[in-house]
């Protein structure tokens, strides 16, 4: 009993610490939402992008200088590179871009398709597992994800263009959630997120004139709201999400962020002065509840259908990385540690 009561103190304290790194990530994402209205007024699309992403390089960096961080090791090299790509360059640029064609509505509903792409990915490249309750709180959350798009529709500002990009925008974070998985068993969070950053600024290089040009005439605000979202929504932001998905499940993590929605709903009305309707407070909170849903577990007499763990998760030569990768025993050990703390 003694040794039980030992054991579990440092797993709940682990879990503790990964659930505090995802709230700390979605509060973050959903202060970008508020800063990029003003960023994005006077940076193009790939300019803010790769404005964000070089001072969250710089920042990262001088982080990784005074740590003593070196390079990755070799065997991460494939999914940081991927998620770089995909989720740090790609995704950035399409979300800019198609955010300026649709209205704010639209671009929530269908970019809040990510976080069940994810969850699909998951369990099929991963072998994550799908328990009943991480598909009931996703349903219940995304029907909030839902009634907060159709409360901020503005009728008749979408456009296909828009859709398709946030389309993209949505499969291009789902892959590359599913990508820096494997990567984390492999290299610490700030390595990840480090190259990973790195990778998606040299991926969006060719904006560097329109950023030159556009810094020139852009006011002091929007200047500053672009490095606000350097330095928090990017560098802080997502070493805090690399932290908690290297101890938890890719399926779990992207569940989480259904809760950006209610916080945006929330930060609009205090900083922006929009009063939500009521459809939009309970699409909110209807996001909130299917996210506690999706992290709650079982009670201890209860038990609940799901996939076999697996010692090792291996990723397709079909899959995000393009070839196959295995997931160390720790990975999986550090997500058995959360579920059961």
């Amino acid at each position: 009993m003694m040794n039980t009561s030992r054991t579990a103190s440092p797993h709940r304290r682990a879990h503790l610490l990964a659930a505090g790194a995802a709230a700390v990530t979605v509060g973050l994402w959903a202060s970008a939402f508020v800063s990029i209205r003003s960023a994005g007024a006077a940076y193009s699309p790939g300019a803010l992008a790769l404005g964000r992403l070089l001072a969250g390089v710089i920042v990262l960096g001088a982080v990784c200088v005074v740590r003593g961080e070196g390079l990755p090791p070799r065997g991460a090299w494939r999914g940081i590179a991927i998620s770089g790509v995909l989720w740090f360059g790609f995704y950035m640029v399409a979300l800019n871009w198609g955010e300026q064609q649709v209205d704010a509505g639209t671009a929530a509903l269908v970019v809040n398709i990510g976080p069940i792409l994810i969850a699909l990915l998951g369990s099929r490249l991963l072998g994550d597992a799908m328990p009943p309750r991480l598909l009931a709180g996703m349903a219940v959350s995304f029907a909030g994800a839902v009634a907060v798009g159709l409360s901020m529709s503005g009728g008749g500002g979408s456009s296909v263009l828009g859709v398709v990009l946030c389309l993209l925008a949505a499969v291009a974070y789902a892959g590359g959630v599913v990508a820096q998985k494997p990567a984390l068993g492999r290299a610490s969070v700030l390595q990840v997120t480090t190259f990973g950053c790195l990778v998606g600024a040299v991926v969006c290089l060719p904006f560097a004139g329109q950023l030159v040009h556009d810094a020139a005439d852009a006011p002091v605000s929007a200047t500053l709201n672009m490095v606000y979202l350097s330095v928090f929504p990017t560098a802080l932001a997502f070493t805090t999400w690399a932290y908690a998905l290297a101890r938890t499940s890719a399926s779990r993590m992207g569940a989480t962020t259904y809760a950006v929605p209610a916080l945006v709903v929330l930060m609009s009305w205090l900083f922006l002065d929009e009063v939500p309707g009521l459809l939009t407070l309970a699409g909110g909170a209807l996001c909130l509840a299917g996210v506690a849903v999706s992290r709650s577990r079982p009670r201890p007499g209860a038990t609940e259908t799901a996939a076999p763990d697996a010692v090792t998760a291996q990723l397709p030569a079909s899959g995000p990385s393009g070839a196959s990768a295995q997931v160390p025993a720790t990975a999986t050990e550090h997500e058995s540690e959360a579920e059961q703390a």
